[in-house]
């Protein structure tokens, strides 16, 4: 669990130009800041990896989606690297690693509207360590349970204001699936539309997978998500590792995807910034895939997930 002790905090000031270092185990914010009354604002979430922030600009570019998406101002990317800078140099130097396999840390930005009236929103950057669950899920995998989101596959498209393509701080949605799932004994939650397509975890994004033989004899692997115009973010972590499963030569595709081709699939994974490959093991009670199969494909997906900064 992470504590204030363990936390690093910097705020984005125009008086302090690599970010101004605050007290996590102070209160920092106004009452009235419409971040927590309102859940108005966007949030990244990273890793960084032996100091090294990963995808670091995939993850700013879609925090500038967010912001037009929600018509929120930001501090400019040079404000947030400089500030990430700064809160992942403290917190190593405030909290060594015990090894370098643990030196892994959560790299959170986080964006407000700010307190009401207030013309400039509240920015932040939040480090603390990875959390020993998230670990154990990449080697251990998951097991998940299908949950209906409530809209349906165009509701994206039809209804912008619901903001279902961004990364908002309006995430109660989220935790109450994930806190449903768990007294159902299950680790996450793979969310399907009313119209029966698969979508995306609460925290996460829907990997498949399918190994076949070419006439000629060669193996053929398929890595497939869902499409994006379903109402699902962008997953920063799918778009890097597709880029380098086409280069190792893994065909890829775009669903629509319905809950029986998960069934079907040779290997399924969730996938995020943090947590980074999780297989899962079972949807809604029923075995995925072949185990020696699933694990081979985590390995080498693993592989090419490794040398993606």
């Amino acid at each position: 669990m992470t504590s204030p002790a363990n936390v690093v905090l910097v705020f984005l000031d125009p008086a302090f130009p690599d970010g101004r270092l605050a007290d996590a185990s102070r209160p920092q914010l106004l009452v009235t800041d419409q971040g927590a009354t309102r859940g108005d604002g966007i949030f990244e979430t990273m890793l960084a990896a032996g100091g090294t922030v990963r995808k670091i600009q995939a993850h700013l570019d879609r925090l500038a989606g967010s912001a037009v998406a929600l018509d929120l101002a930001i501090p400019s990317e040079a404000e947030w690297r400089r500030a990430v800078t700064t809160a992942v140099s403290a917190h190593r130097a405030g909290h060594p690693a015990a090894s370098a396999a643990e030196d892994e840390l959560v790299v959170k930005l986080v964006v407000t509207r700010g307190p009401e009236g207030a013309s400039a929103p509240t920015s932040w950057v939040q480090v603390s360590p990875v959390g020993a669950a998230g670990r154990r899920q990449r080697e251990t995998g998951i097991d998940v349970i299908l949950l209906d989101r409530g809209y349906d596959s165009d509701a994206a498209e039809r209804a912008p204001w619901l903001l279902l393509g961004a990364k908002t701080l309006s995430y109660a949605v989220n935790m109450a699936a994930l806190r449903y799932a768990h007294k159902q004994g299950a680790d996450d939650v793979i969310f399907t539309s009313t119209d029966g397509r698969v979508l995306e975890g609460p925290t996460s994004t829907v990997l498949m997978a399918h190994v076949g033989t070419s006439d000629d004899g060669t193996t053929v692997k398929r890595l497939i998500t869902p499409q994006l115009d379903s109402g699902i973010l962008p997953g920063t972590s799918q778009g890097a590792l597709f880029a380098a499963a086409k280069a190792a030569g893994w065909e890829l595709g775009y669903g629509p995807l319905e809950p029986q081709d998960l069934l079907d699939a040779d290997a399924v994974w969730l996938i995020s910034s943090v947590r980074m490959l999780a297989p899962v093991n079972r949807i809604d009670g029923k075995e995925i895939g072949t185990p020696s199969v699933q694990k081979e494909l985590t390995a080498e997906l693993n592989e090419l997930f490794a040398g993606i900064q």
